[in-house]
């Protein structure tokens, strides 16, 4: 795959959001706390491309000082279109001797999934255009789109028959602005007015996101790129829904998938509209997770018991947040380790309060196993991720299904809930070391045995 240029168009007024862009321009409306042009660039970023043409005009000196330009690793050079109000045609012919190799074309005003601008880039075909579509039905404000073996037949808001949707994201090569140059003189002032040029042509392909639904190893789940365009005010909230259910990894044990998820979501939806960072989520996290240890090193065994569990709650928040917010990072990932600390110290903390309170050696013992036991099964867990790159708790059925009832913090606090409530907190050692020790055996073995066939298809290659 070979790194092109984007251009963006967001020289627009975006009148239909009313006082949303009373006193801004529509790419910097903010979406769960986060401008539109910001994602852009972002998600651009994350397709691997570093260098951006961005066409303004309502408000465009908003856009610059907002912007900049540089953006967070993206070079961002401005294209002033003094025509804005006449169509966003008039947005693309102001590139037209900017841009002489083939370049991305998107909008600023789209929210979408990185992945369909990796494929449109991995494309070698020499088409004028190759536009991205989705086979989902349309809505009334949709361009649809009417193709016919890989070709566009048709495109339109108001065209009679199609069979997929405009998502706003082509790979052009420079003859595109020949097309847009003859549309401009018909009297036209949409960009589907040029293409719709280039369709007669024969030279508009399309590239269909409909067939590239697949696995994305970070959140644990198989999902169809995602994208919308942000008109309405209605758009504004549906566009922070479906960025809250994408970005949501899939739960691994019964409590996080039917318990923690649902409320999860409602409370980032509710954050990503304030100043609140990622970080701050972690730091408060670990706050609370360490007033748990004291609590149950003193002997205060049940509100360190319910506190567990809005520690596991919480810590679904900051990664959350960070992917909505489109502040994820390569520091974001030691929040993990830092995880697994203070989850040992609860173990370490309620084993020597049994211990010192009952005079026995047991309660420790039974730590210290428990503490090997998930420090075992976690290696497996995270070699096999780094041998494989999956997930084990996604990569067969077994492990599927498994992955529900694993030991896993959540399920031990259960442990801990109940034998603390019942009045024989030693026996939660009992019940977490036997839980942790067939989580072991289990996600030893399967691990092993995935990893031997993949040794096997690897011997058998030329």
């Amino acid at each position: 795959m070979y790194t092109l240029k984007a251009l963006v168009l967001a020289a627009g007024e975006g009148n239909r959001l009313g006082d949303l862009t009373a006193q801004k321009p529509k790419p910097l409306v903010r979406v769960a706390g986060v401008p539109l042009l910001c994602r852009v660039l972002k998600s651009l970023k994350l397709a691997g491309i570093t260098e951006a043409y961005v066409v303004v005009g309502h408000m465009g000196r908003k856009i610059r000082k907002t912007i900049g330009e540089d953006f967070d690793g993206v070079e961002v050079h401005y294209i002033e279109n003094p025509n804005w109000s006449k169509g966003n045609l008039y947005s693309l012919l102001a590139a037209k001797d900017v841009l002489g190799e083939n370049f991305i074309l998107c909008m600023a005003d789209h929210i979408f999934d990185s992945r369909i601008v990796k494929a449109l880039q991995a494309i070698k075909r020499t088409s004028t255009l190759i536009l991205a579509v989705d086979r989902i039905a349309s809505h009334p404000e949709d361009t649809k789109v009417l193709e016919e073996n890989g070709k566009i037949v048709d495109i339109g808001k108001s065209i009679e028959k199609s069979n997929c949707v405009d998502t706003g994201f082509f790979l052009c090569s420079p003859r595109i602005f020949s097309y847009a140059e003859k549309a401009a003189e018909e009297g036209k002032g949409e960009l589907a007015d040029c293409v719709k040029l280039v369709a007669l042509d024969g030279e508009a392909g399309i590239r269909d996101i409909s067939d590239f639904s697949g696995l994305v190893p970070e959140l644990r789940k198989e999902m169809k790129p995602y994208w919308i365009d942000v008109d309405t005010k209605e758009d504004v909230k549906r566009a922070k829904e479906m960025l809250v259910n994408h970005v949501s990894k899939s739960p691994s044990d019964m409590l996080a998938r039917y318990v923690h998820r649902p409320i999860e979501n409602k409370i980032v939806s509710y954050l990503s509209d304030y100043g609140i960072t990622p970080n701050q989520v972690t730091i408060l996290v670990n706050v609370v997770a360490y007033a748990v240890t004291f609590l149950f090193l003193i002997g205060h065994l049940l509100p360190a018991s319910i506190l567990t569990f809005v520690v596991g709650l919480m810590d679904g928040l900051d990664g959350k947040l960070a992917r909505i917010k489109a502040m994820t990072s390569k520091l974001g990932s030691m929040e993990h380790p830092f995880d697994a600390l203070y989850e040992f110290s609860w173990i370490v903390a309620l084993s020597a309060h049994l211990s010192l309170s009952s005079g026995q050696l047991a309660p420790v013992l039974f730590g210290a196993l428990i503490i090997l036991l998930i420090a075992f099964y976690r290696q497996c867990y995270d070699r096999f991720r780094m041998s494989t790159g999956r997930s084990l708790d996604t990569y067969g059925k077994f492990d599927r299904i498994f992955r529900r009832v694993a030991g896993r913090r959540n399920l031990y606090n259960i442990h801990i809930l109940l034998a603390v409530i019942l009045g024989v907190p030693f026996y939660c050692l009992v019940s977490i070391l036997f839980h942790a020790a067939i989580t072991a055996m289990v996600y030893a073995y399967r691990a092993c045995s995935h990893l031997r066939v993949l040794d096997k298809v690897h011997d058998k290659r030329p």
